[in-house]
């Protein structure tokens, strides 16, 4: 069934310094997952609403908004595309006038693949249908992107505009996880409850679409099911509410208060500065972590920032850091020497075990207050310009984070 949360529409162009850390960072991000988890699985977390926009935070996005479809897809697409033959996984559509292209792009993979290409064609086009005219919610697509493995499973994404009230919704496919096209066949549709609309996808409509299809009039509204409300808020600094504070505050204890040589499986990561460490380990959770870890996606934005300085600039060289780190870890595991990689998935799974004892008493506004102080040291940057550095303390004041 079906659960809503709103994204508050953005405008606005990803800046060039961004965007080309997004695609390298995402597409290191989907290498690991297939390394370790296979093609399948990159699939089935595109189609997952939580893990999406917790990706988009670990990419530097604006924590909230719906800039965040557009801009992942985006960089996605930039990043596996080229690569496709070897990761398994392509990329058709995206935004406007690249979302009228999938049909083509899709007829060209199958040629390739020996995939049954009009079945994709179709799929594609009717799943943009459902979504367009089956559901009148309010909402008119203008993204469609449609994620392709060489084994024939799929995921779409998909986002409408809805210009009344300033806001967007995403919907999400998986190919393994529905019977029909018409009969709820969503993983997820991402927006607000609107209140009565028309979803003739909805179990409870079957006898409304037997009534259409007979010409015999009936009412066909229906109301959607709230199961679980995740609704991103208007507002656009990041606040304690928005984030599980005890996960947060593992992941700044393991970066911060623990020295890495302490633990033997992360040896192989001496020389990585704690800050760095803070933005591996949330990167590794993108990895590796259960989906009940992604309820609080604006967590992930504690990675590498927000572009519109919230919860503070991005952070260009720990960005670089990170990317750097986590390629030359998949690029010696090519060749056998799995260390550092096993060691960067180690980070997910201590922030856990710290997280079992830790109690949530992390200074919340201190921590941001830390890294917009430092953020200059770290190249920071958002779309107003660089960081620069503040003003000291009064009275040689220090901040406690914990």
């Amino acid at each position: 069934m079906p659960s809503y949360a709103d994204l508050p529409l953005h405008y606005g162009q990803v800046p060039a310094w961004l965007y080309k850390r997004m695609s390298l960072l995402g597409g290191a991000i989907v290498e690991a997952i297939v390394t370790d988890y296979g093609k399948g699985e990159v699939i089935r977390r595109l189609s997952d609403p939580c893990w999406f926009q917790a990706l988009g935070c670990v990419l530097g996005m604006d924590w909230h908004s719906s800039g965040i479809t557009t801009s992942v897809m985006g960089a996605l697409k930039k990043a596996i595309n080229p690569r496709s033959q070897e990761l398994g996984i392509y990329i058709c559509g995206g935004k406007g006038r690249y979302s009228k292209e999938t049909p083509n792009e899709l007829r060209i993979i199958a040629e390739k693949t020996g995939l049954p290409g009009e079945q994709l064609v179709y799929s594609s086009k009717l799943t943009a249908k459902v979504d367009n005219t089956a559901i009148q919610d309010g909402f008119q697509l203008y993204l469609h992107s449609f994620i392709l493995s060489n084994d024939g499973e799929w995921a779409v994404v998909q986002q409408g505009m809805n210009d009344a009230n300033g806001y967007a919704r995403r919907y999400h496919w998986h190919s393994a996880a529905f019977e029909s096209y018409t009969s709820s066949p969503h993983t997820f549709i991402y927006g607000k409850n609107q209140g009565l609309i028309l979803n003739l996808t909805d179990l409870a409509a079957d006898s409304t679409k037997s009534g259409i299809l007979s010409l015999v009039a009936e009412k066909p509204g229906h109301l959607l099911p709230e199961i679980r409300n995740l609704i991103m808020p208007a507002h656009h600094d990041v606040r304690a509410e928005n984030v599980n504070l005890k996960r947060l505050g593992s992941v700044l204890a393991l970066a911060h208060e623990t020295q890495p040589a302490n633990f033997e499986s992360l040896l192989m990561l001496e020389g990585v500065g704690p800050r760095t460490l803070q933005s591996l380990t949330l990167v590794s959770e993108v990895i590796h972590g259960t989906p009940s870890r992604f309820e609080d996606p604006a967590r992930f934005s504690f990675a590498h920032g927000g572009k519109d300085g919230h919860p503070f600039p991005v952070p260009l060289k720990i960005y670089d850091n990170t990317i750097n780190t986590l390629k030359e870890a998949l690029d010696k595991a090519k060749v056998g020497a799995s260390e550092k990689k096993d060691a960067i998935k180690k980070l997910s799974q201590l922030s856990q075990e710290i997280e079992k004892n830790f109690e949530p008493n992390t200074n919340f506004d201190k921590v941001i207050e830390r890294e917009r102080n430092d953020s200059w040291k770290y190249g920071g940057r958002t779309v107003f310009g660089k960081a620069t550095k503040p003003l000291p303390p009064r009275n040689g004041e220090q901040l406690k984070l914990f």
